[in-house]
């Protein structure tokens, strides 16, 4: 991971607050003055209690939602629509329902511009990479959950962006198809180094991906804390879990999310 200054640095958020009308027409205040910097090449994780705004932050840094006071800057402009070099991927894969596999990731080589003659052999390496060689005809409805979301983070690959934010991509799968893709990910994310925005409630799954833990606290969502994980790159994310440092800050971070100040 490469340090940036301030300034250079991929994604900054200054006093990026977010507010939503409340039911009863008195504004909701989701964020609060979150102040954030992601260097290039950071793999960063979010954490903290539902409804703390962990996901408002990504949609804000994606475009998605506009913030309502602050300054969010990606790349050097100011976000005031979604970035072309920002790539999403949520919980629940938003796979074209009546496409194939392949269909799915040709699109996001077709939004990227990536030349025709090129398309057949960057689809065969990606399906090869996730383990998805056999299964590229398929329609999203004929697969597992698991390769759901690893055709899902195909098509992400395919499209190539600067940024990845990630919405809790693996947080409604088993427990062994997570590592499994936490592995993945981890093993394509040290081969280009781009820069991660990790939502998570998984605990173990932030300390073992990122360089950096942000603590969030909320509502109105704030950081609270952070942690860096000075544990060793490349990193196994199953033998990273035997560590003593490992199980150390995860129980920090525990009671640091579970504790509240009077």
């Amino acid at each position: 991971m490469s340090s940036s200054s301030p300034a250079q640095a991929p994604i900054r958020m200054v006093k990026a607050c977010k507010t939503y009308p409340g039911p009863t027409g008195r504004p909701t205040r989701v964020l609060e003055n979150v102040d954030l910097t992601v260097d290039d090449g950071e793999f960063l994780a979010i954490v903290g209690p539902s409804g703390c705004g962990k996901s408002t932050m990504l949609r804000l840094i994606s475009g998605l939602s506009p913030a309502t006071g602050g300054r969010v800057v990606v790349n050097g402009r100011e976000v005031l629509e979604p970035p072309a070099d920002v790539g999403f991927m949520f919980q629940r894969d938003t796979l074209l329902p009546w496409a194939t596999v392949v269909q799915n990731i040709q699109i996001a080589l077709e939004l990227n511009g990536t030349p025709q003659a090129a398309h057949k052999e960057r689809i065969r390496e990606l399906l090869e990479l996730l383990g998805l060689s056999r299964h590229g005809d398929y329609l999203p409805a004929a697969i597992s959950g698991g390769m759901r979301q690893r055709a899902a983070l195909g098509r992400l690959l395919a499209y190539a962006p600067k940024i990845y934010l990630m919405d809790e991509p693996f947080g409604a799968l088993d427990a062994m198809t997570k590592m499994m893709l936490g592995r993945e990910l981890l093993r394509i994310w040290s081969q280009d180094r781009k820069s991660v925005v990790f939502v998570t409630h998984d605990i173990e799954e932030a300390v073992g991906l990122s360089d950096r833990v942000i603590v969030m606290e909320g509502p109105p969502g704030r950081i609270k804390s952070e942690y860096r994980v000075n544990l060793p790159r490349p990193r196994d994310f199953r033998e990273v879990r035997l560590l003593p440092e490992f199980r150390d800050l995860c129980e920090r971070i525990w009671w640091d999310i579970g504790h509240h100040d009077a």
